[in-house]
């Protein structure tokens, strides 16, 4: 453990301006406030705190920074005080460890829900300092070095699997490499111990078999690019053992097959230098084609530039050498750390950081602790393309994305008013993937609003909470509309007038919070017709409340609501406006809206009926036909050309039967409503090479 005057000594060494007496203070309060308490492995407890100071002197980050390290389990693990940190180490101090600390009091009834919460609050306080997240990461690198003392198997995973998939992808987004390659290597040990041990063990028969291949081959690399003018620092290593597991995963190869384990760093003096020197080398071996990529050119989102090549050497051994100038370097080691440590002014870096920003908008939009940690994971941990706007912006995206993930990676307003996209100025359907490279123009409508359909091919988190917060928004609204209707009608039934704090008492006697939510409650089923009136007017539903009975009560109008939101139209009758329907609701669940002559009606038994009426809508709906045309070159281009005529776009067209003479063909068709459905069929029965057509 660290004593003291050493931790002092190391934060001295790099900034003479330190508090020292922070420092002292923060160092005797924490062996205090933690007082007897052990660790797992039998040390005191303040030995981890201590040790996260120390990884953090290794960054050369400032002296709040490194008291927040010595004093970050005090709140949560000891009697120590948010005012008594604020009150002996300053406002800023108080904040830092506020953040870092865990949520440990709160009351979850899962897993997922104790660790989403923690990040809810961990992220929040990182988009305000990123030395939040600085300190966080250096106490997990810790805890981890140290797991292997806790002795109960399961919580070794459980925090071995929360490494992998939080904080490792964390580090590796703003740029921490090292810290991120020692958190996956020990996490993987305990997620996947014989993996790890059968590949450590093919690393170690490969260095003996080698003897100093790796230090021969930097030696030879770096007196290649000395010979032709160009100082280097060469270092050499093997890929660590999760790296090399992933890679043999991916490509579904054996240890023997994949020949890159070993990688190489070129460290030279300016940019001009890195693309000189990968010149050079890829004039004396054969470049792998395909694994040559431009981080300088194109850097990663947080930050990261360096060029990544892999060529063929001696013996026909694949290597990968990456080339990347002294500044570059120190920012692929440490990333935003590095930069902290060379930024003066108060403040934080992470306003530069666009991917925090899109976790911390994750956070306002969603609604469950398993779908928070679903779309963190999602922005945090995936490999990424680059495209570009119009305008030459580059914008980072993982694989599959779309036009409209990159409509949102922009700017959520964009993505809510996407109506289409052009890829590289050519018109594409907006589930297309996007390629590397591609430039991307998004077009929008002040009138559009986001589809739940998108939901379907969508990949970024982002994109996903933006539009399950506006479905469940639309839902809410609608189900609130399409409520206060049945409200409405059952009040029509009472034998008397309501008294004017009937609906206030109805809310007390139901408990249920508000009016709205009460709407919502009846549009969904969950308050009946019988409750409803029973809480309204004590007495009045007189236990004969037929709610059964469709004809006899003014129907409920469905303008304004939206398919698929507030009810359904039941795929079986395809009802388009003009039909006489009826709904069937059932609790917790949309409506269902049927024709009135629909067969499957008779399987509504067990849901209330309700009348319902289109009013004036405008917008169609879907119809389906069964059309038998003749086998006859041209039928078909007769039947479209109705379709065609009569401004029915066709949605699906599916061949049935085919019997020789006659094909049978079912055609889903938008139409205005029912009379334009009917000249639709009209049109179709007149022609000649139509046998029958009929809706469905």
């Amino acid at each position: 453990m660290l004593r003291q005057y050493e931790l002092v000594e190391r934060v001295k060494s790099y900034d003479p301006d330190a508090d020292e007496a922070l420092i002292n203070r923060a160092y005797v309060f924490s062996m205090q406030a933690h007082g007897t308490q052990k660790r797992a492995s039998g040390d005191p407890y303040y030995s981890h705190p201590i040790e996260v100071a120390g990884i953090l002197t290794d960054l050369h980050l400032d002296d709040e920074t490194i008291a927040t390290a010595i004093l970050h389990d005090t709140i949560e693990d000891t009697v120590a005080t948010h005012e008594e940190i604020e009150a002996k180490f300053g406002a800023n101090v108080a904040r830092l460890v506020d953040g870092v600390t865990k949520l440990s009091k709160i009351e979850a009834h899962t897993e997922s829900q104790r660790a989403a919460e923690n990040l809810r609050k961990f992220l929040l306080a990182m988009s305000d300092d990123i030395r939040v997240l600085l300190v966080k990461l250096a106490d997990r690198l810790h805890n981890m070095r140290t797991l292997h003392f806790i002795k109960d198997e399961a919580k070794r995973r459980r925090i071995a699997r929360e490494t992998m998939d939080i904080y490792a992808p964390l580090a590796e987004r703003i740029g921490m490499y090292e810290f991120m390659t020692e958190m996956q290597t020990l996490a993987f040990r305990q997620l996947e111990p014989e993996a790890y041990e059968s590949i450590t063990k093919r690393l170690e028969q490969l260095h003996e078999g080698g003897g100093d291949r790796i230090a021969r081959i930097a030696s030879g690399l770096k007196l290649l690019l000395s010979r032709n003018g160009i100082e280097s620092e060469v270092l050499g290593r093997e890929k660590h053992p999760y790296s090399i597991w992933r890679k043999m995963a991916e490509r579904h190869i054996s240890f023997e097959q994949l020949s890159d384990v070993m990688a190489f760093r070129a460290i030279v003096p300016s940019t001009q230098d890195c693309y000189k020197a990968l010149g050079v080398i890829h004039a004396r071996w054969p470049m792998v084609p395909g694994r040559f990529k431009d981080y300088i050119s194109t850097p990663k989102r947080n930050g990261y530039r360096s060029l990544h090549t892999s060529v063929i050497h001696a013996e026909n051994m694949r290597i990968e050498i990456q080339i990347r100038s002294k500044d570059m370097h120190a920012q692929a080691e440490f990333g935003l750390a590095a930069h902290w440590a060379y930024k003066q002014a108060a403040g934080s870096p992470d306003t530069q950081v666009r991917w925090i920003r899109d976790l911390i908008e994750i956070l306002d939009t969603a609604e469950s602790p398993e779908e928070l940690l679903e779309h963190t994971r999602m922005a945090m941990y995936q490999d990424r393309i680059f495209a570009f706007t119009p305008k030459g912006e580059l914008i980072q995206l993982p694989k599959g994305a779309t036009p409209v993930d990159f409509a949102y990676a922009v700017h959520t307003d964009l993505g809510d008013q996407t109506v289409g996209a052009k890829v590289n100025g050519r018109v594409v359907p907006l589930r297309t993937p996007i390629e590397n490279g591609d430039q991307v123009q998004i077009l929008k409508s002040k009138a559009q609003e986001p589809q739940p359909g998108w939901l379907n091919f969508v990949t970024t988190g982002k994109a996903r909470a933006a539009i399950r917060r506006y479905v469940r928004h639309k839902e809410r609204d609608e189900m609130v509309a399409l409520g206060k209707k049945l409200y409405d009608e059952i009040v029509q039934r009472l034998p008397a007038q309501l008294a004017p704090d009937a609906l206030k008492n109805a809310l007390q006697r139901l408990k249920i919070a508000d009016e709205p939510s009460l709407m919502a409650a009846v549009a969904r089923g969950s308050v009946s017709d019988a409750a409803l009136m029973e809480a309204l007017m004590p007495g009045s539903a007189g236990g004969d409340v037929d709610a059964k009975a469709p004809g006899q009560r003014e129907a409920i109008s469905i303008k304004g609501l939206t398919p698929g939101v507030a009810f359904d139209l039941a795929s079986c009758c395809h009802p388009v406006p003009g039909d006489r329907i009826v709904g069937l609701r059932r609790p917790d669940e949309a409506i269902q809206v049927h024709t009135i002559d629909c067969p499957n009606l008779a399987d509504g038994v067990d849901a209330d009926w309700i009348d319902l009426a289109w009013g004036d809508r405008s917008d169609g709906g879907t119809a389906r036909l069964r059309v038998v045309v003749r086998n006859e070159p041209g039928s078909l281009a007769v039947m479209s050309g109705i379709f065609g005529a009569h401004k029915a776009n066709i949605l699906n067209l599916k061949l049935g039967n085919r019997d020789g003479a006659f094909h049978t063909f079912e055609v889903d068709i938008e139409v205005h409503d029912l009379h334009h459905l009917m000249r639709i069929l009209a049109a179709l029965r007149a022609a000649d090479v139509v046998a029958n057509a009929e809706r469905v």
